[in-house]
């Protein structure tokens, strides 16, 4: 006579609940004994913060642009100039791209914030910083094809360890739902470091060391970085 196997899977279900339940509360234990440890500091102050690494007074200080813009440039005008008003930067010198758009002036808590998630393994403030990009650049990911993270050359892939461009995509992925290919575009030539060089300067090397895979060419792209030169 064969036993019933219904009261070895009665006595599983709950032994299975309490197995769950208990690891997840050595994982909340845990993740507590950590913040207490080693607190999470704000990026700009080092004053202990609960969040994404930003204090409620640096916080204040973050200056996000906010219309009236320039549609072109996504540059904050300090008046409203009018409908479809280019700035005299996009007059003078028109980028090759149709509109950019930025979620915070580059003042100084915004170049910590991006310096902490370039050079110093950060990648905890991508969430947020992506969630602020996915807002200011609503209108640009409507219709979108694809977002495409700015890439590194291999090597300082390597060097650095990750791509903060990448990390950033995801997170606006995430928010818009529009998928990242970072496979579209290739960094294929080794650059020097862009600090200091115009927006123009910039672009001349992008162009002329990244490439585009032949097989895709998206008709409506965006891309991510997580700073722009306007000068």
């Amino acid at each position: 006579m064969e036993a019933d196997p219904a009261p070895s899977r009665s006595i599983a279900a709950p032994l299975r609940a309490a197995w769950t339940a208990g690891r997840h509360a050595l994982a909340r234990a845990a993740r507590l004994a950590l913040d207490i440890a080693l607190p999470t500091l704000c990026v700009s102050c080092r004053e202990p913060v609960d969040g994404e690494g930003v204090c409620a007074a640096c916080w204040a200080r973050l200056s996000f642009i906010e219309r009236p813009y320039c549609p072109r440039l996504g540059i904050p005008f300090v008046y409203d100039p009018g409908p479809d008003m280019l700035s005299m930067e996009a007059i003078a010198s028109p980028p090759a791209y149709q509109r950019a758009r930025a979620a915070v002036r580059y003042d100084d808590v915004a170049r910590t914030l991006v310096h902490a998630l370039k050079y110093q393994d950060r990648t905890d403030l991508a969430p947020a910083m992506g969630r602020w990009m996915a807002r200011a650049g609503g209108e640009l990911l409507t219709g979108a094809d694809m977002l495409i993270p700015v890439p590194l050359h291999w090597r300082r892939a390597w060097r650095r360890r990750y791509n903060q461009s990448g990390a950033l995509a995801r997170s606006i992925e995430r928010q818009s739902g529009v998928k990242v290919r970072g496979e579209v575009l290739r960094r294929v030539r080794a650059t020097e470091q862009q600090i200091g060089l115009s927006r123009a300067q910039r672009a001349t090397m992008c162009r002329a060391h990244s490439r585009y895979l032949p097989t895709v060419r998206p008709r409506c792209r965006a891309a991510a970085s997580s700073w722009s030169t306007t000068s």
